[in-house]
């Protein structure tokens, strides 16, 4: 049966960004991570191309879905995001930004939000996370207006090889069953990027940050300490909340947040201007 959030319009929708993080895994760095220019461009308006700062990615597939209008969640000192976006003019949306005093991970930057994005239908996305599967977004909302879950994820494949992604585990009509966090191996092939949730996940979110009771759930903390969005989402799931997959099974994804990451992002955007070339 279908929740009273089913047959949105992504038009009607928020994108949320969360950009509060320090970088650590790429420290040091002369500006944000958010803005690592990974190829070239060319910016709505303009004539020539630019540098394409890494969370273009993302915004260009939320704005190519019809999303029209974001907020990004900044800590302070991250400035130059602002003032490189500015209004949105060249990503073709409307930006606006929230400073968070102090966020102890994704979780508490996303609840930043919640005055703004409380009865709203949030399109979500990592900043440092570039990925490829056509109209990805257009896929999460048919997921969720055909199910009416609560959640949609997009699921996209990754190397068993890789402890860096949080794994999922979903049946055959993508019926989301567990999400683990950074396993050493794993039996799933599919982490999720990206996602599309209603005001009920929104508001869930919400009572679990400001009543601390994350703490409570058994392995939500990783061996760093940081608490993650997808320890959430997991106790959505068990507390009823129905959360849905969308596998892109030939889709791509690549974390710059790493070295490793920025290594084959950089590698690969080498490559396609390379091919382009006459």
């Amino acid at each position: 049966m279908k929740n009273k959030h089913s047959d949105i319009q992504l038009g009607n929708s928020i994108g949320l960004i969360p950009a509060a993080g320090k970088a650590s895994r790429l420290s040091p760095l002369p500006f944000s991570k958010e803005l690592y220019p990974v190829g070239l461009f060319q910016p709505s308006g303009a004539q020539d191309l630019c540098p394409r700062p890494v969370c273009m990615n993302l915004l260009e597939h939320m704005r190519d879905a019809g999303v029209l209008k974001a907020y990004i969640i900044l800590r302070r000192g991250k400035w130059d995001i602002p003032s490189y976006l500015h209004s949105g003019a060249a990503t073709g949306m409307d930006l606006a930004y929230l400073v968070t005093e102090d966020s102890h991970s994704v979780p508490y930057t996303l609840d930043q939000a919640y005055p703004f994005v409380k009865d709203a239908t949030v399109i979500f996305g990592f900043p440092d996370i570039l990925f490829s599967a056509g109209n990805a977004y257009a896929a999460l909302l048919e997921k969720h207006n055909r199910t009416g879950a609560d959640v949609v994820l997009g699921l996209f494949p990754v190397s068993t090889a890789d402890s860096g992604w949080d794994m999922v585990d979903f049946n055959a009509a993508g019926r989301i069953s567990n999400i683990t966090i950074k396993p050493a191996a794993s039996r799933s092939r599919f982490t999720w990027i990206i996602a599309l949730w209603t005001p009920l996940f929104t508001e869930f979110l919400h009572e679990q940050v400001r009543n601390k009771d994350l703490d409570t759930i058994t392995g939500s903390r990783h061996e760093t300490g940081e608490l993650f969005i997808s320890s959430v989402i997991q106790k959505a799931i068990d507390h009823g909340l129905k959360v849905a997959g969308k596998a892109f099974s030939h889709g791509s994804c690549v974390d710059i947040g790493t070295a490793e990451g920025l290594k084959k992002a950089l590698q690969s955007a080498l490559e396609e201007k390379n091919s382009e070339q006459p």
